[in-house]
């Protein structure tokens, strides 16, 4: 039988890095949606606030394996 796999889209942010961004997409993901199998970086951004970069932030695409 063939597997099913959906994706969404999910935003995230860290002060700290992209990367760190990346595991808040991931880990808050994982909590309520079962079998993530990959995520690929869509777009990166970040904000500023007094000339300095403030925020870090990632649009994720999830890939999930749905249950048939």
């Amino acid at each position: 039988m063939a597997k099913v796999l959906k994706v969404i889209e999910v935003l995230a942010e860290s002060s700290d890095s992209y990367e760190d961004a990346i595991r808040n997409a991931v880990e808050s993901t994982s909590k309520s949606v079962r079998h993530v199998r990959s995520a690929y970086i869509n777009e990166q951004s970040v904000t500023v606030k007094d000339g300095k970069v403030d925020k870090f932030r990632v649009n994720v695409k999830i890939t999930f394996e749905v249950d048939v």
